[in-house]
């Protein structure tokens, strides 16, 4: 049995108060900058090179992560030269004619928000649906809470916990379980989970509402808009939930994204951009999955996927600004691409030294921040208490899959839903040879908890928020309706994850 220390103590009292902060809905940068220097000292003795050591920490969780945060602002500068052009709203308005009836439209929502926020995250794509989609289900006969059900269930749910496309959940939790080349089977797993999650959740939430569902009509439009403004939604419930948030928490970004709102037509490109936009980037998932179905096709390793997706993200916005802004574009072009970066150091800047201390407990990691010398292996802290600790831990794949889940959800109770991944991405990669499961069947598992609670879905102060602010609904309600929808669907698919893998 490995034996262990004071620096594993207070390791562990590390991982101990960030769950803690987590579960007080308080952010977890300060414990895990303290942490940091905590386990640094313990280890090294020297004051001076356990300050370095909180530098470091943030440094190496960059270099690690730094390309997930070039794929979000490449993505984001992509909408947002789509929004100058108009094309972002012509894209969905087709789908206002298929919404016949409310059965119909909770589905028709629930699939677009799916889809645009699978490539551009729920944040910026939730305000898009709402005002292009959300007022014709409200004709059709859906229910505002039901909007918002299948909005948050689609988007906050099914699109961000899995995150196939961009893949920063992914990454994030193939590189703390010290896996990072296997970053693409963990989004494999992930992605065939959050469908079973979100079918569970998005049946039961559908069932939940169907009574409630009216026949077509104007007037439900104009009741739905007779009640309060957006802006007033939104503040009354930020205050009444999160009054005391920083300006960097995940709801507050997805409220100014909210208000920010979208921009009219402004070129005869507008069609043009709204057509080859969704046919290049399908044809992309097809080329990402053709290897899997068809052998002898090469499939793209590492981060390869996730840069192609980036790669393309700027071509087709430099073609959008062109399109839109003409000679212009050359300064327009670098705006777009620095808002981007700006939003995702806003939306995922927090998670550096999260993830720092994190990677302090891997060895493949834990060198560089401790500033051992590059040929002296740094202490591989959380697997070697795991070891310790391994005749303490059932040998179930079951219960240890179940275990992940539940420490994911836990660490989505502070409404970030992406805190998390670190830890449980760490747990997978030292649990996973004690249980006999495979740590990449883990990561995904823990990724299923922690994005759909804190992600949008069970927790009020997340980015849920601003989805009840669009329906109009209070948020609270929205929360009530959905937590046995999606707990139902977690269990289904820790399930289903044991049995497949």
């Amino acid at each position: 049995m490995t034996s262990i220390g004071a620096v594993h103590y207070v390791y562990l009292l590390g991982v101990a108060a960030i769950i803690l902060s987590m579960i007080l809905r308080a952010n977890v940068v300060v414990p895990a900058i303290l942490a940091t220097f905590a386990v640094a000292l313990t280890f090294s003795g020297s004051l001076i090179g356990a300050t370095i050591s909180i530098f470091n920490g943030s440094l190496v969780a960059a270099k690690e992560l730094f390309s997930i945060f070039l794929v979000i602002a490449l993505m984001t500068s992509l909408l947002n030269a789509l929004r100058a052009l108009g094309a972002d709203q012509r894209m969905v308005q087709p789908f206002r004619r298929v919404m016949t009836n409310g059965h119909v439209a909770f589905f028709v929502l629930a699939a677009m928000t799916y889809v645009i926020s699978l490539f551009f995250w729920p944040t910026p794509a939730v305000p898009l649906v709402a005002a292009t989609l959300l007022p014709a289900a409200i004709v059709a006969g859906l229910p505002a809470l039901g909007a918002a059900v299948a909005i948050a269930i689609a988007g906050q749910g099914m699109a961000l916990s899995s995150d196939y496309v961009i893949r920063v959940a992914p990454g994030i939790s193939a590189r703390a379980a010290g896996i990072p080349e296997l970053a693409g089977v963990v989004a494999d797993k992930a992605l065939v989970l959050s469908l079973v999650t979100g079918a569970v959740a998005l049946t039961l939430g559908y069932l939940s509402i169907r009574r409630s569902i009216a026949r077509p009509s104007e007037r439900h439009l104009v009741a739905w808009q007779s009640g309060a403004t957006l802006g007033e939604s939104l503040a009354e419930q930020r205050e009444e939930i999160a009054p005391n948030i920083g300006s960097f928490d995940k709801s507050v970004i997805a409220l100014q994204a909210a208000e920010e709102g979208t921009k009219a037509p402004a070129s005869s490109w507008t069609n043009r951009m709204a057509i080859l936009t969704p046919i290049v980037f399908g044809a992309l998932i097809l080329f990402m999955l053709a290897p899997k179905v068809i052998p002898g096709l090469t499939e793209l390793k590492g981060g390869d996927a996730a840069a192609l997706v980036g790669g393309t993200a700027a071509l087709l916005m430099l073609v959008a600004t062109f399109a839109a802004d003409g000679p212009k574009a050359m300064h327009s072009s670098a705006d777009h691409i620095i808002d981007g970066l700006v939003f995702s150091f806003r939306a995922m800047g927090t998670v550096l030294p999260i993830a720092g201390f994190f990677f302090l407990g891997a060895a493949e990691f834990s060198g560089a921040i401790l500033g051992l010398p590059s040929a002296t292996r740094g202490p591989d802290l959380l697997f070697e208490v795991i070891r310790a600790m391994e005749h303490l831990i059932p040998h179930s794949p079951t219960v240890v899959a179940f275990a992940v889940m539940i420490v994911g959800m836990i660490t989505g109770i502070d409404g970030s839903g992406f805190a998390g991944l670190p830890l449980t991405g760490a747990l997978a990669g030292a649990l996973g040879p004690v249980a006999g499961i495979e740590p990449t069947t883990l990561a995904a598992v823990g990724q299923m908890g922690a994005v759909w609670t804190g992600g949008g879905t069970l927790i009020a102060w997340s980015s849920l928020i601003a989805v009840a602010g669009f329906a109009r609904v209070p948020v609270l309600d929205a929360v009530r309706i959905l937590f046995l929808p999606v707990v139902a669907g977690l269990v289904a698919s820790t399930i289903v994850a044991v049995v497949l893998w």
